[in-house]
């Protein structure tokens, strides 16, 4: 999806009579003293940290409203989730959480999507590892702000014994509310991929166990050989 696509249509400034339903990426960050947490932005907004409720700001310019129509400054969010899914498929957006926000306040509308002053974080919608399996935590993705580490979704499998703050803890250090959509499994599968059957306890023994009968077979055949 380029940019010149997502920009075309655009409208003039308006103003929402109730708030927009709308999907983004988003970057989860850990402050530097562990007790809060936020969101940061992928683009021209990476350089902020921004709670549950935030206005924009223009990051060229402070003395002008957001969003501007002839300056690039203002929150951003696409009307389908499908759009948003496949936004976070681009290397560089596969460490970000999919987010669900109301957008409100002024705003200008495109073809996919919208450019607003204002918004809420509702929901986290989905947290993919790199390995493609669903995030159960947060790990340091080794990149950050001043005052601020940015955290990766990672698997039970690729945790590895880092430090991580699950999904859970990461929405009660918000400074708000805000909800995790999930099934009775945890987050959600990739569209379209399926997990691989987990290994019980068992099966290594159950492997090992038929293993040594066979062993036994052949040295028992091998004995007949000898004493015939």
């Amino acid at each position: 999806m380029g940019l010149s696509s997502w920009l075309s249509g655009s409208a003039r400034g308006e103003h929402p009579d109730r708030p927009f339903t709308g999907y983004k990426l988003a970057h989860a960050a850990l402050s530097a003293d562990g007790a809060r947490t936020g969101f940061a932005g992928l683009t021209m907004g990476a350089g902020h940290v921004y709670g549950v409720v935030a206005d924009a700001t223009c990051v060229w310019n402070s003395r002008h409203q957001s969003p501007r129509r002839w300056c690039g400054c203002g929150f951003y969010c696409l009307h389908a989730l499908t759009d948003a899914l496949s936004l976070g498929c681009a290397t560089e957006n596969r460490s970000a959480l999919l987010i669900e926000v109301a957008a409100s306040g002024r705003y200008i509308r495109y073809e996919r999507g919208l450019r607003y002053s204002r918004q809420r974080v509702r929901a986290i919608k989905q947290a993919w590892c790199g390995c493609g399996r669903p995030g159960v935590a947060l790990a340091d993705a080794g990149s950050g702000l001043v005052g601020w580490r940015h955290l990766a979704p990672a698997c039970d499998q690729c945790v590895a014994g880092r430090p991580t703050l699950t999904v859970r803890d990461f929405v009660a250090r918000l400074d708000g509310r805000v909800r995790i959509d999930e099934g009775p499994d945890g987050m959600a599968q990739l569209p379209g991929m399926q997990a691989p059957a987990a290994m019980t306890a068992e099966q290594p023994f159950a492997v090992l166990t038929a293993e040594i009968a066979l062993l036994h077979a052949r040295l028992d055949n091998l004995q007949a050989r000898l004493d015939g």
